[in-house]
């Protein structure tokens, strides 16, 4: 198995709780989903592209959070040309296999979720 597609280590292996624990806390970051929502939906994305399709985010947390889901191998970074510099952000094979997540949580949300009548009354 290579690297790519081997598991994700967890400390709470074999308790009944911890694949649902380990998930949550794998992508439950702020911007996570909605970056690998991005990358299912556009495939691979240079950096600016990638800011333009997060509305909302600052080049920090971007950098920030795709760094954290290169290091968790969900996402990977190639470099497409180097004059000028120019990566390109895709998903892992094991980020792709998040698809049914994110699909369920963005149905799950369209369907129960509706806009807040006032920002302070919001619970999310």
């Amino acid at each position: 198995m290579d690297e790519s597609t081997r598991g994700v280590e967890v400390w709470c292996s074999g308790e009944d709780w911890c694949p649902i624990t380990s998930t949550a806390t794998l992508i439950g970051k702020k911007w996570h989903t909605v970056i690998i929502h991005r990358l299912l939906e556009n495939g691979p994305l240079g950096f600016n592209a990638l800011e333009e399709e997060v509305d909302g985010i600052s080049s920090k947390v971007l950098s920030d959070a795709l760094d954290d889901l290169e290091e968790k191998r969900l996402v990977t970074r190639e470099i497409v040309s180097e004059k000028p510099v120019r990566v390109e952000y895709s998903l892992t094979e094991l980020g792709e296999s998040l698809e049914p997540v994110i699909v369920e949580m963005r149905d799950w949300g369209s369907e129960h979720l509706v806009a807040a009548s006032d920002e302070d009354s919001s619970v999310a």
